[in-house]
């Protein structure tokens, strides 16, 4: 075993990984930016070492300053967690040069699993089933329509390099292969580098269930499966395991294509083999079909852990050391049920935005695992992945690990920025989910009923005026109390585009009435809790001019002056502003240029999306106030339009 490892990452895996390495007696070194000189993951490490600035390029992107800093600190291996570098073939090559291990696959692996054509063509050649298509160097556009129409309607066209769903669409019928070759191209080239597609049979009911595989050079074993179905814009929202309505039939047969797969390459170490499967009537040994092999250890792998008692990364450690793989097939089996949701700093009612913030409050609920990289007090940076945490549970059957999950998103507390905890909530909830009715195209139907804002009950309203006010926490004289007549205070809230005005009356210091329109709301304290409306009353935090009630997954108020009567006013339509920190990608607006409602003006990139920025009006471009490059904050304006009587 290792004495001392680099982690070349940050976040909850890089945390993930040092509780491993601090319990099986390996020191860990972490890297970091300036932006994360504070972050927990380098207050867990036996040792930290600044790598660069905030961005991703000029820290953790660069292979030769993290292996200097391995070799500076007297490690003897690199751990490259996910993203960054740790699919890089090049990095590994690098690594080993330098005479550190890389845990992980070989370069030659991750290369032989890089472009998904190559990949596809490696897979059949080693009797693992591939979806119908065509994957071959012919780039020709009639040549890729005609190929089309052989594999038959409807066909995804698919760039050969990349993932997350860039370069990817979805075309019904031949009138329209052309416009979605030419917009999956171009997608792309702009963001691989390289144009080049590959067409495959699109599956109608498609379910996306993936393999854990762990091999060490020569033989390898599955760890079985996990459904990975609950997706937007193919991104992964709720993973679990093992997939509903597995047989085992079926679960054989799949392990057996992705041990086949992972020893065609040699691999080493812990991967994923991703299959497309065809949920249409029920799972079938003939129903499934490679989609492409993930070289690394992937974000979902707690469910994995949660239903086999395996510690991924442990393996990880013994295998990379040289030791031999820690189990047989038969040695592995499968207890209970998994799920795992991932929560997100994000706006979902306005499509999902990343968010940024300061977490004033963060507790995670007992009884789930938890796999984070912050804490209170910690800033959501604009420079990496919004994530806050990961929340796995485990139960006896699948019920009730659902159960468990719900409950556990319900009572996670999160205060300082939005989040998608009431997405997940829904999800969880989701009567079609819970019954294990599971495809990728869920989310995408049911999105109205998912997305829907929480509304504040008057009740909830009360209280986040008693916390505003101050009075929940204090005792005695300081409430207020008189002895003639009850003391009244105004106090304002806003939630959302709504303002809520109420007059607390102080009666004794545990009991306040709260006038709150024309309805009496009484709030008492029995037993040292507080009870509203006679209900118990849920915690409360107040900090920076905000009040979060942890009801309905955290409701947020910001606290105003009562007689403040301008701050409802609407926002000047004339100044495009970011909605979110962020990166100045492009300028389209020059100064007078006229407009119309909807034409894109700006680029902002934040978080690996981009957000085109739009007209509200029609008008003429008074003046662009940001250049191509620059880091703006939230709020920030970008361009000005000319007053409209200006422009007349």
């Amino acid at each position: 075993m290792f004495d001392k490892i680099l982690i070349a990452n940050r976040g909850e895996i890089a945390c993930r990984v040092m509780e491993t390495a601090h319990k099986t007696g390996v020191r860990t070194v972490a890297v970091y930016s300036d932006a994360d000189s504070a972050a927990r993951h380098v207050m867990l490490a036996d040792e930290a070492v600044h790598i660069g600035a905030s961005a991703p390029a000029e820290s953790y992107l660069k292979g030769d300053v993290i292996i200097q800093a391995a070799l500076d600190t007297g490690a003897q291996a690199i751990h490259p967690g996910y993203g960054f570098l740790s699919e890089n073939p090049d990095f590994v090559e690098a690594v080993e040069k330098a005479g550190l291990v890389f845990i992980g696959p070989s370069a030659s692996a991750i290369r032989a699993m890089g472009l998904k054509d190559a990949a596809k063509a490696l897979m059949e050649e080693a009797g693992v089933p591939v979806v119908p298509g065509y994957h071959g160097d012919n780039q020709d556009a009639a040549h890729l329509a005609a190929e089309a129409g052989k594999i038959g309607y409807p066909v995804l066209i698919k760039a050969v390099a990349g993932g997350g769903g860039k370069g990817m669409r979805l075309v019904e019928q031949p009138k329209d292969f052309a416009d979605g070759l030419e917009s999956a191209r171009s997608e792309a080239a702009k963001a691989f580098g390289n144009d080049a597609v590959l067409i495959e049979k699109f599956v109608e009911k498609p379910r996306h269930i993936e393999l854990q595989v762990f091999g060490d050079g020569t033989r390898a074993v599955h760890l079985f499966e996990r459904d990975c179905s609950l997706q937007r814009r193919h991104q992964k929202v709720i993973e679990e395991a093992p997939a509903p309505g597995m047989t085992e039939e079926v679960r054989i047969a799949m392990g057996q294509a992705a041990v086949r797969a992972a020893e065609a390459i040699g691999y080493a170490g812990a991967g994923t083999v991703e299959f497309i499967v065809d949920g249409s009537d029920g799972l079938r040994p003939d129903g499934f079909w490679f989609m492409e092999m993930n070289t690394r250890l992937q974000v979902e792998h707690p469910v994995t852990e949660a239903i086999t008692g395996v510690d991924l990364v442990e393996w990880q450690l013994r295998v990379a050391s040289g030791e031999a793989l820690p189990a047989t097939q038969e040695d592995l089996t499968i207890n209970g049920h998994s799920f795992e949701a991932r929560l997100y700093a994000e706006d979902v009612p306005k499509g999902f935005l990343p968010a940024t913030g300061t977490l004033a409050h963060l507790k995670f609920p007992e009884g789930a695992r938890a796999d984070t990289g912050v804490g209170s007090g910690d800033e959501i940076s604009p420079f990496y992945d919004p994530m806050i945490a990961k929340l796995t549970t485990h139960g006896p059957t699948r019920a009730v690990a659902l159960r468990r999950l719900s409950t556990a998103l319900a009572e996670c507390q999160v205060a300082g920025t939005v989040t998608n905890l009431s997405f997940l909530g829904a999800l969880a909830d989701h009567q079609g989910f819970a019954a294990g009715e599971v495809d990728t195209g869920l989310i995408a139907r049911d999105l109205d009923m998912l997305v829907k804002e929480p509304v504040p009950g008057p009740p909830e309203i009360a209280l986040a005026g008693l916390a505003a006010s101050g009075v929940l926490d204090l005792a005695g004289a300081e409430t207020g109390f008189a002895l003639w007549a009850p003391v009244g205070r105004l106090q304002a809230l806003r939630h959302g585009g709504d303002t809520y005005e109420m007059r607390i009356r102080t009666l004794s210091r545990d009991a306040h009435d709260i006038v709150l329109y024309d309805q009496v709301i009484e709030a008492r304290r029995i037993g040292g809790r507080w009870q509203v409306a006679d209900n118990v009353a849920p915690e409360t935090v107040v900090k920076d001019g905000q009040v979060t009630v942890f009801a309905q997954y955290g409701l947020s108020f910001e606290i105003v002056d009562p007689l403040d009567r301008d701050s409802t006013a609407a926002g000047d339509a004339a100044v495009i502003e970011a909605p979110m920190p962020g990166l100045v990608k492009s300028i389209e607006a020059r100064p007078g240029q006229r407009v119309v409602q909807g034409d894109r003006l700006a680029v902002l990139e934040a978080m690996k999306m981009e957000h085109s920025l739009l007209a509200a009006r029609d008008g003429i471009v008074a003046e662009v106030l940001v250049a191509e490059g620059d880091q703006v904050t939230a709020g920030a304006a970008l361009v000005r339009l000319e007053e409209e009587a200006e422009a007349a």
